[in-house]
């Protein structure tokens, strides 16, 4: 195959894939997965060097790194995990989900990495282009959020209202399952920082200066079983609709005074 077939298919630059290819850096477990996904090799191949990337266990990038290459590279990096991935599980206690997030929302968050106008013009393309495996119903997603997410005003309260209908609506699709971890409720954990589950293979988390990406078992269970704490506590179906619907009222009524 040629170079530009498979960096364009592995979501990356032709000079990333040449130094991969000419032993100049390093592939991550996430590049080694996009190669062997892009190459088509059997499942008994990328089984083999899987495991070998695997062996490293935990990777960060710095997010200056990903500001150098451009945001948007990211986002395309993540939309061809996001297809390759059957489950994904995500906690977040800062932000509303980037699958779930309106184009004001995005460009809100976004425009806080102190883009330029172009890259960032493109880092919301590729954002707003993710959300459409939303849609695919082969796929289940579980998002659990805190309550303080749904009340952080990074968007005038008319744009978060927006931003909360579109919470609602999502919820109501077949394979999304949205849940909130109220204020009121008795916790059993602390929320630290968000982080999402592809299947049981990798964990991304992150951090103010970086993202981890975790691929040992162990490291994995640890995630899984947050993860599944903070669901039992949260609340779903219904009464997620209810309280989201009566805080975007809130920013209707608090815009209504403006």
């Amino acid at each position: 195959m040629e170079a530009k077939t498979v960096a364009r298919s592995a979501a990356m630059s032709r000079s990333k894939l040449s130094k991969i290819e000419n032993g100049g850096a390093a592939p991550s477990v996430v590049d080694t997965e996009q190669i062997l996904t892009a190459l088509g090799v059997s499942a008994e191949v990328k089984a083999e060097y899987m495991a070998a990337a695997r062996a490293a266990a935990t990777e960060i990038t710095a997010w200056r790194l990903y500001r150098r290459l451009g945001f948007h590279r990211k986002q395309q990096q993540v939309q061809a995990l996001e297809s390759q991935t059957t489950v994904l599980r995500l906690f977040q206690p800062s932000l509303i989900p980037g699958l779930l997030q309106t184009p004001e929302y995005v460009q809100a968050v976004l425009g806080r990495k102190g883009m330029g106008e172009e890259q960032l013009a493109r880092g919301i393309c590729a954002r707003l282009a993710r959300q459409s495996v939303l849609y695919n119903t082969a796929k289940t997603f579980r998002f659990v959020i805190t309550e303080p997410v749904l009340r952080w005003q990074i968007v005038p309260p008319l744009v978060m209202a927006g931003q909360l209908d579109r919470v609602i609506s999502a919820s109501r699709l077949p394979n999304v399952d949205i849940r909130v971890v109220t204020l009121a409720a008795p916790q059993h954990d602390f929320p630290s920082h968000s982080f999402s589950i592809k299947d049981d293979r990798l964990v991304t988390v992150e951090t103010v200066h970086a993202e981890v990406v975790a691929t040992d078992p162990r490291d994995i269970a640890l995630y899984v079983s947050k993860f599944d704490g903070f669901e039992r506590d949260a609340v779903s179906g219904i009464e997620v609709r209810a309280l989201v619907a009566g805080i975007r009222d809130e920013f209707l009524r608090e815009q209504e005074t403006l």
